[in-house]
């Protein structure tokens, strides 16, 4: 039996979208394993109290529709779940599957010569507070120069949009294109994430990052209003996408699949090589704006 479970506060405006983004959250450690068919989940919500009953009814009742939605896409169900009140909302769930040995990728086999691939940009942190901010005169003043609000704006919907789509092909395809290991990025940021998934393989291996795809504009935030260690591969993602070591002959096919059936690109990032369960961005790490 497979499980995980996870929670987080709101990012976005918009408690449906907030609802899909929860669920694709807890969806994607699922993934990260192979698992694309999740047998259950459960909803965690904390109910906030500091809204009014009418506010409070809204936003639960949309929260709830979209971990719902998204659930039945992922081709599951919300079985239960449990309820708190809370001074502000969270949400999150529980996902749960029973597999036989050989249909799910352990997160310990990377081996020297994989490649890296990344199946979601970065920048999803940048972008919601830059929106945030949107509504926050002293520190949009920050921006001024820097970043135009269709520029905000537009970083914002391809935000929004990667982190309310599900990773469910690309677990389907870590099996078919014979992935070692995979992790979704995700708090800890490209960087955080491969060091765990290099610390646990079972060869010594050191992930070298060599190519950051960035959602567009959100490099010069970073760099002249406010550095959330992007480029050093720290910044935090939300519904990240998965990061896969692969061989490299599976690489191109895996990228190609992927992107004819979700319509969205993915990029081969580095490649694991020899050393000291350890991960690294290359000196001459290439920035692909998204």
């Amino acid at each position: 039996m497979i499980s995980t479970t996870d929670f987080f506060f709101p990012l976005v405006d918009d408690p449906y979208l907030q609802g899909r983004i929860a669920c694709c959250n807890v969806l994607s450690d699922m993934y990260a394993m192979g698992v694309h068919e999740v047998d259950t989940m459960l909803m965690l919500l904390g109910v906030a109290i500091k809204m009014t009953p009418p506010q409070r009814e809204a936003v639960t009742r949309e929260i709830i529709r979209g971990f719902n939605d998204c659930a039945s896409e992922a081709g599951t169900s919300v079985t239960g779940g449990q309820t708190t009140l809370n001074p502000w909302p969270i949400v999150g769930g529980t996902a749960t599957s029973v597999v036989r040995e050989g249909e799910f990728v352990k997160p310990t086999r990377a081996k020297q010569g994989d490649v890296l691939v990344l199946t979601k940009p970065l920048g999803t942190q940048v972008a919601v507070n830059v929106h945030q901010w949107l509504h926050m005169p002293e520190k949009w003043a920050a921006c001024d120069g820097v970043i135009t609000v269709e520029q905000a704006e537009a970083a914002y919907q391809t935000a929004w949009r990667s982190m309310a789509r599900l990773n469910r092909t690309a677990a389907r395809l870590l099996l078919k294109h014979n992935a070692n290991a995979a992790t979704d990025v995700t708090g800890f940021g490209i960087l955080g994430h491969a060091r765990n998934l290099a610390k646990a393989s079972e060869e010594p291996v050191t992930f070298k990052i060599e190519r950051l795809p960035i959602i567009k504009n959100m490099c010069v935030v970073n760099e002249k209003v406010r550095n959330f260690r992007l480029l050093l591969g720290l910044s935090a993602e939300t519904s990240g996408g998965l990061l896969v070591s692969l061989p490299e002959a599976n690489a191109e096919a895996f990228c190609r699949e992927l992107q004819e059936e979700d319509g969205c690109p993915c990029w081969i990032v580095g490649r694991v090589i020899e050393g000291q369960r350890d991960a690294i961005i290359d000196d001459n790490v290439v920035v692909v704006e998204v």
